[in-house]
């Protein structure tokens, strides 16, 4: 187990939560001290404590508590992790919150003894993958994540910080045991037999054809090569549809713990990786042609969307650089090498989520056996698709044309 705990650090319970939020003098203005106070916990990531903590006689009265634990939680304390990441993550939704405050969650305070955040409820939206499952339509994503991801990676780079900050900002946010999660999960282990694999045994024929592929795990090295060398960035890390809580008119990121400085294309691939595990998996729960026609279009628009929407926003950095050091010419093949990375990182991120030990609900929740089957079975060909076709891909509408030209593999043909 590691050794960085604080003398102090104790898990929160639904029992302790109230007086210990009473005893904040940060939330005076959110909860009164004869208030009675009600939690839950609602943690159902991978790593965390969650709780959602609100006044019984004015439920809008509310906050969140997220406490690190010194383990990943999802396999339990056989595998140690640092809480040094509550730190990381506080002080990234500080950047972030600083360069877009719009969709960012407000941050009460950080509490260096028990590694936990204090931050605004969104008890008012959703986390975007449950929407997405049943179908939502979310007409200001595009714009909203588009425009986030364009202040958190331009205004952290190079090409706006300073050599001094730039390099201070790296050691401030070095991440070795998160990155070395990405690492595993993501580029290692789903192209290799482990048992932390988790995949259906319906798939097993393709999965065992992409992990014999030699010319498939070469290029999956490369990009693994890019996320660990590649400090572009401060990233979030773990961009996914599942950390994007939504309604109709607002969008926040969140939980950017895994945060460090790395290659923009992983966050940008991430979401756009995201948004095809949805297109894929609407090949079987939407079961009206039009309707499926309809929302999948709704997809592969918002993808080519949030692209243009962070090349506008992009360009607003590259009108204040220096044109002699950087002509338009480097400006263009900078923004080029970007989609191309978020092709090859984001497909990356497609698979490890078919195949690898934390899958998402968009695939792993159809309960019909040949339906999931379906739907990982294309994922997987639009993941693989991606990465081996990305330096072919010119422009946002290549890339969508690349995925949306794949087709299942499953049911197998004689």
């Amino acid at each position: 187990m590691f050794t960085d705990l604080s003398p102090k650090y104790h898990p929160l319970t639904v029992e302790t939560v109230p007086a210990y939020v009473r005893s904040r003098p940060e939330l005076s203005s959110i909860f009164r001290s004869d208030d009675d106070i009600e939690s839950v916990e609602v943690g159902d990531g991978n790593l965390n404590l969650v709780f959602k903590v609100w006044a019984k006689a004015d439920p809008e009265r509310t906050v969140v508590l997220k406490q690190a634990l010194p383990y990943l939680r999802l396999v339990g304390d056989s595998w140690p992790l640092p809480t040094d990441r509550a730190r990381i993550e506080a002080a990234a939704l500080e950047a972030e919150s600083r360069l877009c405050p719009q969709h960012t969650p407000k941050v009460y305070f950080y509490d260096p003894d028990l590694y936990l955040i204090a931050m605004q409820n969104l008890n008012h939206h959703i986390i975007m993958r449950k929407g997405l499952i049943q179908g939502i339509k979310y007409p200001l994503f595009a714009e909203h994540i588009g425009l986030f991801l364009a202040r958190t990676l331009a205004y952290t780079s190079d090409l706006v910080l300073d050599f001094r900050t730039k390099k201070l900002e790296v050691m401030r946010f070095t991440n070795p045991e998160l990155c070395k999660i990405t690492e595993d999960l993501v580029f290692t282990e789903p192209y290799r037999k482990t048992e932390r694999n988790r995949f259906h045994p319906e798939i097993e024929p393709q999965v065992l054809a992409l992990q014999a592929d030699d010319s498939l795990r070469v290029q999956v090295a490369q990009m693994k090569e890019k996320f660990m060398t590649h400090a572009q960035a401060l990233i979030h890390g773990d961009l996914h549809t599942g950390s994007i809580m939504i309604n109709q008119t607002e969008t926040y990121a969140i939980d950017p713990e895994f945060a460090f400085y790395g290659p923009m294309g992983f966050d940008v691939g991430a979401v756009i990786g995201n948004l095809f595990l949805s297109y894929a998996s609407h090949e079987v729960r939407t079961k009206d042609p039009d309707a499926r026609a309809d929302f999948r279009k709704y997809l592969t628009d918002t993808v080519l969307q949030l692209w243009k929407v962070f090349e506008r926003e992009f360009s607003k950095v590259w009108a204040d650089v220096d044109s002699i050091n950087m002509p338009k010419g480097y400006q263009e093949d900078y923004m080029l090498r970007v989609l191309q990375d978020s092709a090859g990182l984001g497909a990356c991120k497609m698979m490890r989520r078919v195949i690898g030990l934390a899958g998402v609900e968009d695939i792993r929740g159809i309960e019909n056996v040949t339906d999931r089957s379906i739907a990982a079975s294309l994922a997987l060909n639009i993941g693989q698709a991606l990465i081996m076709n990305r330096r072919e891909i010119r422009t946002i509408e290549e890339l969508v044309e690349v995925a949306t030209g794949c087709r299942p593999s499953y049911p197998w043909k004689a």
